[in-house]
């Protein structure tokens, strides 16, 4: 009987640990960090407070990648995922916000009672798996890589083209005059260059960390041009401690709870399609019992940032990217980045070291790393057999068109009811609808077991990157 550990157990050695859980960090740390700032600065709470939302929510990151990571009976993935607040829930809070009834504490009881809601439909969520055969599946990893790419493009803009400002209490769109600056391009085409070339020539632990490696790179090359400072880290405390309820007890109103639920259904099915990404390219496919423990780890972390002073959490896309660019399969790896993530909440002024990174200097790294994840769902998708079945072409192209929408016309749904906007904004999600949809108009629907047989025969198939 063999007793090999597979690569997603395995322990790596802690000079090998450390430096690709802290990339993982690096990774996911401005997308970790923007939704308590825009929640904070559209509740137009003093810098203090909004410095303690962000420490909160890196407090929170962590426990909830623990939870994930390591697991329990019944709770976790036990796969490489990082967690971090959704961005599904921005657009529902700042509405919650902007409602003097609600504030935060109405934010933080809707919030609560979403991370119980989501523990008890993870069941019902993961049944959904014969929904997601291998057309389904790569269609919404292709689409999910794409999305993120404009992610990776703003990040080497130097940040979004739009910035979001309070203004006499209003949250106000004015442009940000530092996006698309020569330097900055020139910066994020500098790490990306230094990725490639590690990822050519560097040999085994070097080509692992490519990425690390050209953050590092690219954050000398910043501070040498001024674009790094360090102010914010000589200001910031050394330890500041994080504990339930800061802001006051929650407080409960049925309108937002039942938007924020609609949120994290949103939000566990595209968990669902990053669970099952990850387990393509760590060759450990999910079955129904997998998924149902990473979505109830979804409502578990975002009943902990509701406790502790934070927002609905997810697993970040962002870092399956990244598994798929090292080839660490290791779920130890995110274990000590979570490690990592409750140190920089409880450690205000490496937080701010961390967050002193330009982001176009993540720009370059986020390039590689998001293509990454569309060349695994155009992988997957290779499985597929498109000339006996004509009728798969047409789910792709159409899941594929309908998951454009929110990223090249943005206000598409402007003139939809309001209520439906969580749906309708995120383009992974209508590629789902549209995937699933179709595949089960064309192809019907498959049973569990046949399900599962096609995710082992899709892993079976990849290749490491």
């Amino acid at each position: 009987m063999s007793t090999q550990v597979h690569p997603v157990d395995q322990i790596l050695p802690a000079p090998r640990l450390l430096p690709l859980a802290l990339q993982h960090v690096l990774v996911m740390y401005a997308g970790a960090v923007a939704v308590p700032l825009i929640i904070g600065r559209a509740l137009q709470l003093p810098p203090e407070a909004v410095a303690f939302l962000i420490s909160a929510d890196l407090f929170a990151c962590g426990l909830a990648t623990l939870v994930q990571c390591l697991g329990w009976p019944g709770v976790g993935i036990r796969l490489p995922v990082m967690m971090g607040v959704t961005f599904a829930s921005v657009g529902p809070m700042l509405a919650m916000a902007a409602a003097p009834e609600v504030g935060l504490l109405g934010i933080y009881g809707a919030v609560i009672a979403a991370g119980i809601f989501g523990i008890l439909v993870a069941p019902l969520i993961s049944r959904l798996l014969p929904l997601f055969p291998a057309v389904v599946t790569g269609t919404i990893i292709l689409v999910i890589g794409i999305s993120l790419m404009r992610v990776g493009v703003n990040w080497a803009g130097g940040g979004l083209p739009m910035l979001t400002k309070v203004v006499d209490g209003v949250p106000t769109s004015v442009p940000n005059p530092a996006y698309g600056q020569l330097q900055g391009l020139g910066i994020a085409l500098f790490v990306l260059l230094v990725i490639l070339a590690l990822i050519r020539w560097g040999q085994g632990f070097v080509a692992n960390v490519a990425v690390l490696l050209g953050i590092v790179a690219g954050a000398v090359l910043a501070g040498l041009l001024g674009m790094m400072h360090l102010d914010k880290v000589a200001a910031a405390p050394w330890f500041g401690l994080i504990l339930p309820f800061h802001f006051g007890l929650p407080e409960f109103h049925l309108v937002p709870i039942i938007t924020m639920c609609i949120v994290m259904i949103v939000v566990m099915i595209e968990s669902l399609g990053m669970f099952l990404a990850l387990g393509t390219m760590t060759e450990r496919p999910v079955d129904q019992a997998a998924l149902s423990r990473g979505l109830r780890a979804d409502g578990v972390g975002t009943l902990l940032g509701g406790i502790f002073n934070t927002f609905p959490y997810t697993s970040f896309s962002q870092n399956v990217g990244l598994v798929g660019v090292t080839g660490i399969r290791s779920r130890w790896v995110t274990i000590v980045g979570g490690l990592i993530m409750l140190a920089l909440g409880l450690l205000p002024k490496m937080a701010a070291l961390v967050e002193a990174v330009p982001q176009v200097v993540l720009g370059g790294a986020g390039l590689v790393m998001f293509g990454m994840v569309a060349a695994t769902g155009v992988r997957i998708l290779a499985t597929v057999d498109f000339a006996a079945n004509r009728f798969n072409l047409f789910i792709v192209a159409l899941a594929v068109g309908f998951g454009m929408i929110p990223l090249v016309a943005p206000n598409f749904f402007k003139q939809l009811p309001h209520a439906l906007h969580p749906l309708l904004e995120s383009g992974i999600l209508l590629a789902a609808l549209v995937a699933v949809l179709l595949n089960a108009f064309f192809n019907g629907i498959g049973s569990l077991a046949g399900a599962r047989a096609e995710a082992s025969a899709a892993a079976a198939a990849s290749e490491h990157v």
